[in-house]
């Protein structure tokens, strides 16, 4: 776990008024470790395994909190709730596995001449984008090979 990446955020929460509960801290722990994005139904069975009073609209209030100070970010799925990730820096993208919900970040400005196109032909001034790419990671391709081959 990134003990450093926990430590900024409850610097971050404090200094920006907010009081270091219990379910603030627990559910930040969780979402510093995650490699993957989580719901908030994923944070409050994982935090009830070592915090059993934690109620489920704490870890929705704690979710949103750090969502509204950059700390974490939304991650749509597709067919699922909205799930979360530790935010990024600077301006990547993201890659999503669809079976496990792994997040790994990309980098990528070629999306230029794509957004001017869109400018002209739909009269918007684009200010920014996002994207994510959806598909099978690694792990879970060799998964469904194996899967596959003893069919």
């Amino acid at each position: 776990m990134s003990i450093s990446k926990l430590t900024d955020w409850m610097d971050k929460m404090q200094s920006s008024g907010n009081r270091l509960t219990g379910p603030r801290y627990v559910v930040a722990e969780i979402l510093a470790q995650s490699e993957r994005a989580l719901t908030p139904q994923d944070v409050f069975d994982l935090a009830r395994k070592n915090y059993p009073t934690l109620g489920l609209v704490s870890v929705y209030r704690a979710m949103e909190k750090m969502a509204s100070l950059g700390l974490i970010q939304r991650v749509h799925l597709p067919e699922k709730c909205q799930a979360y990730i530790s935010a990024f820096s600077g301006h990547e993208h993201m890659l999503v596995c669809s079976r496990c919900g792994l997040v790994e970040f990309f980098q990528g400005d070629d999306l230029a001449p794509l957004v001017q196109r869109v400018e002209e032909d739909s009269g918007y001034r684009v200010d920014t984008h996002w994207l994510q790419l959806f598909g099978l990671c690694r792990a879970c391709q060799a998964e469904g090979a194996s899967e596959s081959s003893t069919l």
